[in-house]
């Protein structure tokens, strides 16, 4: 399932990761995380080098802090399953969001992804039902992605 969620009063800013995981009811120490395509409001040494890959433990500590995440792609993988990315997922240009058909993880293999766009919304990609109903509890703002589709004149 994919959900968006923008224009929120319910929400500090976008995106706050931290909160995000809450509402998904997801714990980062439950997944690797391949991180890329950030930009931040503050440094992040963990990801000083770029695109990286990090531990549940490592995004958990990281999340600690207040950090506003203004563009990235957090995709979850299982526990231990890292490998070489050659193609990393992006945010920034990346106009597969906003149009048919549905978008999948860009990274294969990711169990779901978390989409920090702008600092004016956080898509879900690929979340599970459970997922996409703790998260809905929390924000009933958030929509299904599709519904920002262009709409069909046919």
């Amino acid at each position: 399932m994919n959900l968006v969620l923008e224009s929120s009063e319910s929400v500090p800013f976008y995106t706050d990761m931290r909160s995000t995981l809450t509402a998904m009811g997801v714990e980062a120490t439950a997944y690797d995380w391949f991180v890329s395509d950030v930009e931040t409001n503050i440094a992040v040494p963990a990801l000083a080098d770029g695109d990286a890959w990090v531990t549940g433990e490592e995004l958990s500590q990281m999340l600690s802090h207040d950090i506003q995440f203004i563009w990235g792609v957090f995709s979850a993988v299982p526990k231990g399953r890292r490998f070489e990315v050659l193609v990393p997922p992006g945010a920034d240009g990346n106009p597969n969001f906003w149009q048919p058909p549905a978008v999948r993880p860009q990274l294969e293999g990711a169990c779901f992804e978390i989409v920090c766009w702008d600092s004016s919304a956080t898509v879900l990609v690929g979340v599970s039902g459970v997922q996409a109903e703790q998260f809905l509890a929390t924000y009933p703002d958030a929509l299904p992605l599709s519904s920002m589709w262009p709409k069909s004149n046919a």
